[in-house]
């Protein structure tokens, strides 16, 4: 795939045409950036995917479990008093802080900051974690933002 060649004000005259409010339908934005060759190259084993996927299968159970009572199974299906008990409930204070400022300084939608708190928990149950930290906010605000340019 080839980098983009268009100017910037071409990407982000583009980008406007696409609706806030079907962004914020959207979870995740990740970037996923070329491999350089040392780290292509390193003799050092990867995380092995079985790994992986039993952490995975793991959270999933959690979350089954979680939301058994609820009608869901996953916490991209939790309701908002859902996020209130297993997400806000959880937050240690520092990670508290940290949601206030981003939720001020981003202007987060209410759908935004229920999506935020969503893909925290997520990431807290990959961990094994029941206390969302404000490492588990952060990356799930890093995956929010989006790039407006090239």
């Amino acid at each position: 795939m080839k980098a983009c060649t268009c100017s910037d004000s071409t990407v982000v005259r583009y980008q406007k045409r696409i609706s806030g409010p079907l962004l914020d339908r959207i979870d995740l934005f990740v970037e996923v950036p070329r491999i350089d060759y040392d780290k292509l190259s390193s003799l050092e084993p990867a995380e092995s995917s079985e790994a992986v996927r039993q952490r995975v299968d793991h959270a999933r159970q959690v979350q089954t479990q979680r939301l058994a009572e609820r009608g869901a199974s996953a916490n991209s299906e939790m309701s908002p008093a859902d996020v209130r008990e297993f997400c806000q409930t959880t937050l240690d204070e520092g990670a508290r802080s940290f949601l206030k400022l981003a939720t001020n300084q981003l202007s987060l939608s209410a759908r935004a900051f229920h999506r935020i708190l969503k893909v925290a928990r997520t990431i807290a149950d990959l961990e094994g974690v029941q206390t969302l930290t404000t490492a588990h906010v952060a990356e799930a605000v890093q995956y929010r933002q989006r790039s407006r340019s090239v």
